[in-house]
């Protein structure tokens, strides 16, 4: 069974039972001193353990609805639900969000701050009233399962920014989240720690855990999500599959971005009559090249 074959399946088991882990109703939000709204009444739902990449230009309000997920921000106006349950921005409210709801930030440098790695993994189970033995194996669980072992004693300053996000991660990771919230996770990296940050995504996503993901790599997005969440100036413009969302040639202009590499050689190599009109557009470079393979076989 192909990759695009398995994510339908997941989608239409998601869509059968209509398990809601998050839902925006009317949300809108204002920085301080900004007549600009940031957010501009948001109203969306995210199914329970779905890939949902967020995109859309610098300032279309991607960090910002993070951060109202998480209660580090309050919303002016309308509602956040997660898992059902509005969230109370009271600090037991605020506790349980986020239990629930981890973010790891842009720069890990803005959510690391203990002195040696180990100590900064710690930090959260250990706040959460896990006892002693407990937060220990939690913690050597995590810092195995995420490859951070090599480096666990080092000082966090001296990390790698890919080492750093690693750490960023397991910090949330540590303290079992239903929904982990990663902005720009690949922002800066080179192209080794970019895979292993990826890597490490997909294996949330296959655990069960509902991953919403900001990225500007559209190639990405499409190859990896169940759902594409396109925002502009504070607005959902598009919110579907992949394949929904990248066809709308008006909306990813309107938000600054193209359609994916790979559907745009796919379209053109349809063109020249090398696809049957009911083939299905891959999802990524390799499909594409395994389609073409299989097309050549039938000629053959």
């Amino acid at each position: 069974m192909d990759d695009r074959q398995n994510r339908m399946e997941r989608m239409e088991r998601m869509t059968e039972k209509e398990n809601w882990i998050i839902e925006a109703r009317d949300v809108s939000f204002s920085y301080e001193g900004d007549d600009k709204k940031a957010l501009d009444h948001i109203s969306l739902k995210i199914r329970k353990g779905s890939r949902v990449a967020f995109m859309g230009g610098n300032g279309s309000g991607k960090s910002t609805f993070f951060l109202c997920l998480n209660g580090i921000h309050r919303p002016d106006s309308g509602t956040i639900s997660i898992d059902g349950k509005p969230v109370r921005y009271q600090r037991k409210g605020l506790l349980d969000v986020r239990r629930k709801v981890g973010i790891v930030f842009q720069e890990p440098d803005d959510q690391l701050f203990s002195a040696s790695v180990y100590e900064e993994i710690s930090f959260g189970v250990q706040n959460l009233g896990v006892d002693e033995a407990r937060a220990k194996q939690e913690v050597e669980r995590v810092i195995e399962e995420l490859d951070i072992a090599p480096f666990q004693d080092r000082p966090v300053h001296a990390l790698s920014g890919g080492q750093k996000k690693q750490v960023a991660i397991a910090d949330i990771l540590v303290m079992h989240p239903e929904v982990m919230i990663l902005d720009e996770p690949a922002s800066a990296l080179d192209p080794v720690h970019t895979r292993k940050v990826r890597g490490i995504v997909d294996r949330l996503a296959d655990q069960g855990i509902t991953v919403l993901m900001a990225t500007h790599d559209i190639d990405y997005a499409y190859a990896w999500s169940d759902e594409i969440v396109l925002l502009h100036e504070g607005k959902v413009l598009r919110q579907g599959t992949p394949d929904i969302v990248c066809a709308d040639r008006e909306a990813l202009k309107q938000a600054g971005m193209e359609a994916p590499t790979v559907l745009r050689m796919y379209g053109c190599l349809r063109e020249k009559g090398l696809f049957a009109d009911g083939s299905a557009a891959p999802r990524s470079m390799e499909g594409l090249l395994r389609l073409l393979e299989q097309t050549e076989n039938r000629k053959g």
